[in-house]
């Protein structure tokens, strides 16, 4: 057995950092479904409220990093200015030291830069 303090093999890496949290835009097609979907991966308390200002105050408090994987379905069933709304709460939780990525596969990357950019100010 090795010793715990000798060298690492070089693809083996240990973090103390948190693991970041990964939502499915998939299964965030709605507000409900997007809050469901946080709720679980960010293990926030039953008490959260499920609303925007919920989350706002929760993705201060516990997440560091966010990755949404296929984020081109992310609130896709929603008017596009729910997905302003989300753009806004995730960079009010980045002055706080949110890291977000928003994931999608490379044919739908222009589609879902697109959405960004309708939906920054």
């Amino acid at each position: 057995m090795r010793s715990v303090a000798g060298p690492l093999p070089p693809w083996l890496t240990v973090s103390t950092s948190p693991v970041p949290a990964v939502v499915d835009g998939r299964a965030c097609r709605t507000r409900a479904a997007f809050f469901e979907e946080v709720a679980r991966v960010l293990r926030l308390p039953g008490y959260f409220g499920r609303n925007w200002d919920a989350l706002t105050d929760c993705l201060r408090d516990t997440a560091r990093v966010l990755i949404v994987e296929h984020a081109e379905e992310l609130l896709g069933g929603e008017p596009p200015e729910q997905f302003a709304v989300l753009l806004a709460v995730l960079g009010d939780a980045a002055d706080a030291g949110l890291t977000v990525t928003l994931c999608t596969d490379p044919d739908r990357e222009a589609l879902l830069r697109q959405r960004i950019a309708a939906a920054l100010p």
